[in-house]
């Protein structure tokens, strides 16, 4: 995995999203002039929940530009899906997904140093974005989430910078490989196992994989997903 330039360079006010008005910072519009990075994301990048959204792991979204022709045939086409930021991603870029990147995978970002952290969980808020019911169930069942990341140096970041790939902390413990531990083959034992073993992974995302270990079951995604 090699570096990779990046195609767009987003942040978002906060304004009002969809039908419901709910305040969100998800339409992020492609900026021209080099951004602060600090651990709470980039200067100027807003969240309008930030008890789910933003915070040091999840400073910055990126979103894989390569997903957008499979979205296309998906959707039949959505007005939206001409240029990034559909999907509210910071990042965008080619030639990287969820099945090369790994979780505690650490890149250069201009004179900034980032690590994966999550992988992106889809809200009701995509429903609202596309005005589609099922979007977020979609992108959760398609594994196209994105991710996040986490940042360990501050710096600045050029409008086409480089992501440049420096270590890797757990490379067989890919975004793939999670999604599909925690939303296809959600209690194989040995998978939850190992997940909740992963240092560089959100705690949150830690303790997903431990309390499945405990109850045996898997948690209810419902109030996520829809918004009730």
């Amino acid at each position: 995995m090699s570096g990779h330039q990046l195609l767009s360079l987003r942040i978002g006010p906060l304004a009002p999203l969809g039908p419901r008005c709910v305040e969100s910072g998800t339409g992020k519009k492609q900026v021209h002039e080099p951004l602060r990075l600090s651990t709470l994301g980039f200067e100027g990048d807003m969240q309008g929940d930030r008890e789910r959204h933003g915070g040091p792991e999840k400073a910055v979204h990126h979103y894989p530009f390569d997903h957008y022709s499979k979205w296309n045939d998906d959707l039949g086409g959505h007005e939206m899906l001409g240029e990034p930021g559909a999907f509210g991603e910071n990042l965008s870029t080619v030639g990287i997904t969820e099945r090369s990147v790994a979780v505690g995978d650490v890149f250069s970002l201009g004179s900034s140093i980032v690590e994966v952290s999550q992988g992106r969980q889809p809200c009701w808020r995509l429903d609202e974005r596309f005005g589609r019911k099922t979007m977020a169930h979609e992108v959760q069942s398609t594994g196209r989430t994105g991710w996040y990341y986490r940042v360990l140096q501050e710096g600045v970041v050029a409008p086409h910078a480089r992501l440049e790939l420096i270590e890797r902390k757990s490379p067989e413990w890919t975004l793939a490989r999670i999604w599909r531990a925690f939303y296809v083959d959600t209690l194989n034992v040995e998978e939850l196992r190992g997940i909740a073993t992963i240092a560089s992974l959100a705690d949150s995302w830690r303790s997903y994989a431990l309390r499945r270990l405990d109850s045996g079951r898997v948690e209810d995604w419902s109030r996520r997903l829809n918004g009730r």
